[in-house]
């Protein structure tokens, strides 16, 4: 697998970015991906700004995540900067505990309002869907599923999976690759370390360096719709040593 992005979260607490983007460059990383407030509220120059760092430390950015309100409320802003950063796909990463729905009924209409926000960037011709964590996979109390729910009330979405994300819901990973692979078409590539190590990094570790069978999950994933594999640490001590050692095990599998 040549193609591996960053998703620039990762690197949120060490900025500048243009030192970010050097150092991804630098370490062998083609692709990054975007998270909204990076650059929801940037100019329109320091768009065309952003997107020249890009190009001269040799990045693309194939997918971005954007916040709910910024798809529903300026659809226009969310395009041009999309055209202007050359995003492919779009991902809606996040939902508010004090938003989330507490019932079927409720999780339904939550993947419909998904799937109404991205028809502008489907009928544009982009790929959008929907970014997992935790708490879609905490069962309801009638036994239903809340990502089920949303790809049933929402049935154009497409899924960027968060694997690392699936586990520590307290599901299966292969089952739910299995049951929507259909939908998937981004992955992010984390991995949880082992029980009471890396708490100063919220548990989580360098792809590879962790608890997920990260091999067998590829092989699984590359019998999906996935097209863009993303390596990402929700809160890396050193995001150089993250960004260099999972690259290294991502292409190795």
């Amino acid at each position: 697998m040549k193609d591996v992005s960053f998703q620039l979260y990762s690197a949120r607490n060490f900025p500048p970015l243009a030192e970010v983007l050097s150092a991804l460059g630098e370490a062998g990383y083609t692709q990054v991906e975007g998270y909204g407030a990076l650059y929801a509220s940037l100019t329109d120059g320091e768009i065309a700004g952003f997107k020249s760092g890009l190009d001269r430390h040799g990045l693309a950015m194939p997918t971005a995540h954007f916040g709910l309100d910024m798809l529903e409320s300026d659809p226009d802003r969310v395009s041009k900067i999309a055209r202007t950063l050359g995003i492919r796909a779009i991902y809606c990463p996040y939902l508010m505990p004090d938003q989330r729905p507490t019932d079927a009924t409720g999780w339904r209409a939550f993947g419909a309002r998904l799937q109404a926000a991205g028809k502008p960037f489907r009928d544009a011709g982009l790929d959008f869907g929907w970014h997992n964590h935790d708490f879609e996979f905490f069962p309801l109390a009638d036994g239903s599923v809340p990502l089920d729910l949303i790809f049933a009330g929402g049935p154009e979405l497409s899924w960027e999976a968060d694997i690392a994300w699936i586990v520590r819901g307290g599901a299966d990973p292969f089952a739910w690759i299995s049951k929507h692979g259909g939908r998937i078409t981004a992955v992010h590539v984390k991995d949880i370390a082992a029980k009471g190590e890396n708490a100063s990094e919220d548990g989580w570790a360098d792809v590879g360096q962790g608890t997920l069978d990260w091999k067998a999950l590829i092989k699984a994933l590359s019998k999906t719709s996935a097209k863009y594999f993303i390596a990402e640490h929700d809160n890396p001590s050193d995001f150089r040593r993250f960004a260099k050692r999972s690259l290294a095990s991502i292409q190795s599998y």
